[in-house]
């Protein structure tokens, strides 16, 4: 059910979010910029069943569509250009990205009303925790 996500969330706590970004190769610029950005996450459906992610911020705002269950290109933030495909497994939003031989997973699940996202990269993980905006 993707619905539980629906909503605009407002980052309150990033855990070694620094590691995962130098886990996937983000450069040292970009994750001083990226350790101190606390994003919103906007998410919606619409009557297709296309889901949209919107990651908001003063620094940057980037947008995903995508329908659950189908591969797509997406560009991240930090500009690497991924095979990306977004599933729904044990009520959890799995959205793997596949790029140059690498792999990473962002699993985001919906845990005492709050949306916790982790980013994983082999056995680096980085936990962000939303609260809905009210």
């Amino acid at each position: 059910m993707v619905e539980k996500f629906v909503g605009t969330w407002k980052m309150i706590s990033s855990d070694n979010f620094d590691d995962y970004m130098k886990a996937i190769g983000v450069g040292f610029a970009t994750r001083q910029v990226g350790n101190r950005t606390k994003p919103n996450l906007v998410v919606s459906v619409d009557d297709q069943g296309f889901v949209c992610l919107k990651s908001q911020s003063t620094f940057k705002t980037t947008e995903i569509k995508f329908k659950l269950n189908e591969p797509f290109e997406e560009t991240t933030a930090d500009d690497r250009k991924t095979k990306t495909v977004v599933t729904l497994e044990n009520g959890k939003l799995v959205q793997k990205q596949s790029w140059d031989g690498k792999e990473t997973h962002i699993e985001r699940e919906i845990e005492d009303g709050k949306l916790v996202a982790k980013c994983i990269m082999g056995d680096v993980i980085a936990v962000r925790t939303y609260v809905m905006e009210a």
